[in-house]
């Protein structure tokens, strides 16, 4: 078992303390035992923005690009719904043990019980204490009379590990003077499928539970083609039961006294039933040790260091949700795919916004994974490049809501010039999905421009969100470093049919810059005729403006633009802004101690740093762990 500890704690179902912490996660959550949808219309702005709130139960997360365990619950280590991403749905599908499976009172899809000399014991009858190994993985210690139970719950990743499924293994340790017998039973029932956008669907054919030819427990639905179908096993000798839609896999071993006996199981996912089944045969085959060695070299070739223990604990684990939860790999043509997020309880769901992809999700990749970012950079000129900018899209391009987003145009130049900077790469400009992309964004670029003076239009920011005025600083902010990007990058002579980026910002400091009290602050939207707007978008803050070098951080009209900007914490996105302007090192200090989503990145937070809505949002997390990141090592800011 690993023996790298981070994140510990414990969870006792019987201790009722618990129960309360966990509802105070989730001031608006249910009703009902029920999770509720609250769509919260902004009167200003007629823009509708779905949140949805926080699950009761503080799930236990992990998974790699296949597959997502989002939802293991920690009174009992089970598991109640995994997740994937199906090109062909443009949806995630999720496989459950029931309905209402974010509640955590249902049936779970994956419940291990043991059996000790003939005596039965639940994992919920006794206190669990989690750890999280490498920041990802999942492991848990509990005690049963004279029995130590250590379980660890991960999905493989690496070099030779990159399946589509995931292990439970299980170490058992007899500090007894005698021998046991112990029965280990993995069982579940596959009471819920659905497809998800951003709502879910249910499947409506029944679902089915059988054997398949390698004595693999199959889960699936009735109504072939199926979408997915999952296959589990037990690493060795096992007995199988299956009814309908339940099963149960027994593993027996004998622990002798002052010994232990290891044990585990493999879940595998599949477009269909022949594949999981094989799937789940290599997994076996393979060993949970070796994948789990090779995963946790993997993981650690990920981490990122600053020097604090307690930042580099916040980049990395919000890194890690990033990498692995707003990056996914579609089980019917295994190609990534960008999503704003895999768990299953963010609004957001597996839609995608350019900006998003692009400025959030990939930079974070770019610390850890180079080469994977820039596939993802390729990937996401393929398949969103042909409209950049346009709105929010479905995993595969097509188009999901249409709105303009001048930032999105702005995105693609911007990423590839970040990623040729960090890495040195400059031949990626030579692939023909960026290069006509970034072609695109120039030509976009020309007819967003007002035909009197050097700034550009859009219709909504980054967000969704309609823009107060036709021309905003944030976006204007962002073209003049794109078109720096495209002036070195295009040909000679497009780039010099191309507007001087100097020019853009010196408009935006004509035309953006107003007066406050006898002093020149910057406007956030202004429509050249005299109207303006000095509201902040938390999601194109004025904050972000030395990052496109508009402005310094040492500018007096930028510094008393954010000085008089309201920050009392409820955007997250607007937090990490902050890391950007003059207050960077308090901003580290309360994202230090922030509980976040368990840690992870939240649309919408307290002013203690507690996730309210929109949880687990693994592009915001990408943005949290970047910016975080830059703000140490680029900035120089300490906690």
């Amino acid at each position: 078992m690993p023996e790298e500890r981070r994140d510990a704690q414990s969870y006792d179902s019987k201790d009722p303390s618990n129960r309360q912490s966990i509802a105070c996660l989730a001031p608006w959550s249910h009703r009902s035992g029920r999770l509720s949808f609250h769509p919260i219309a902004n009167k200003d702005t007629r823009a509708l923005v779905t949140l949805l709130p926080l699950p009761t139960v503080p799930w236990q997360i992990t998974g790699n690009h296949w597959l997502s365990l989002p939802c293991i619950h920690p009174a009992d280590a089970s598991i109640h719904a995994i997740g994937m991403l199906h090109r062909a749905a443009r949806s995630a599908i999720e496989y459950a043990g029931a309905a209402d499976f974010l509640a955590g009172t249902g049936q779970a899809l994956a419940r291990p019980t043991l059996e000790v000399n003939g005596v039965r014991h639940e994992l919920s009858d006794v206190p669990i204490a989690w750890e999280r190994a490498l920041g990802w993985i999942p492991t848990f210690t509990c005690s049963i009379g004279d029995l130590i139970l250590r379980g660890t719950i991960f999905a493989p990743y690496g070099r030779d590990a990159d399946v589509s499924g995931a292990v439970y293994a299980l170490s058992i340790e007899n500090r007894a003077s005698s021998d046991a017998a112990v029965s280990v039973t993995l069982a579940g029932m596959l009471g819920h499928r659905q497809l998800r956008v951003r709502t879910p669907r249910r499947f409506d054919d029944a679902a089915v539970v059988s054997v398949g030819s390698s004595g693999a427990v199959l889960l699936e639905g009735s109504a072939p083609p199926g979408l997915a179908s999952v296959a589990i096993v037990a690493d060795g000798d096992s007995t199988t039961e299956v009814d309908t839609d339940r099963y149960a896999i027994r593993r027996s071993v004998s622990v002798a006294a002052k010994s232990r006996e290891q044990i585990a199981f493999y879940l595998a996912v599949g477009p269909e039933r022949d594949g999981a089944e094989a799937t789940v045969t290599v997994l076996r085959r393979r060993g949970w040790r070796d994948l789990l060695s090779a995963t946790r070299d993997a993981l650690q070739s990920l981490e990122q260091s600053t020097g604090n223990e307690a930042i580099d604990r916040l980049i990395n684990r919000n890194l890690l949700f990033a990498y692995f939860y707003g990056v996914g790999r579609a089980l019917d043509d295994a190609q990534y795919y960008l999503v704003r997020t895999r768990a299953p309880w963010n609004g957001r769901g597996v839609t995608v916004r350019d900006w998003d992809a692009l400025m959030w999700t990939i930079p974070a990749v770019q610390l850890a994974d180079p080469p994977l970012a820039r596939e993802l950079l390729l990937r996401m000129c393929e398949l969103h490049g042909y409209a950049p900018g346009r709105g929010v899209h479905y995993l595969d391009g097509t188009l999901f809501e249409p709105g303009f987003a001048l930032e999105g145009v702005a995105s693609y130049p911007l990423a590839a010039d970040r990623y040729i900077r960090d890495t040195g790469d400059d031949r990626i400009v030579d692939e023909p999905a960026l290069a006509d992309t970034l072609y695109l964004a120039a030509e976009d670029l020309d007819t967003r421009r007002d035909k009197r003076v050097p700034l550009y239009s859009t219709e909504v920011s980054p967000s969704g969100v309609p823009a107060a005025h036709p021309f905003t600083l944030h976006a204007n902010a962002a073209v003049a470093q794109a078109l720096d990007v495209l002036k070195r990058t295009l040909d000679e002579e497009t780039a010099r049919n191309l507007e001087d980026p100097e020019a853009v910002r010196a408009a935006i400091t004509r035309h953006f810059v107003v007066d406050a009290a006898g002093k020149s602050t910057f406007a956030s939207a202004i429509d050249l005729a005299g109207g303006t707007s000095v509201l902040d978008d938390p999601a194109a803050s004025a904050f972000w403006l030395p990052l496109y070098e508009a402005a310094s951080r040492q500018d007096s009209t930028y510094r008393r633009t954010v000085k008089a900007i309201d920050v009392t914490p409820q955007s997250l996105t607007q937090q990490c802004a902050r890391l950007m302007g003059p207050d960077g090192a308090a901003v580290l200090q309360w994202l230090r101690r922030a509980p976040l989503d368990s840690g992870w990145a939240a649309e919408i937070v307290d002013a203690e740093g507690r996730a309210a809505m929109n949880g687990a949002d693994a592009s915001l997390s990408g943005l949290l762990a970047w910016t975080a990141w830059y703000a140490v090592n680029a900035l120089g800011e300490r906690p």
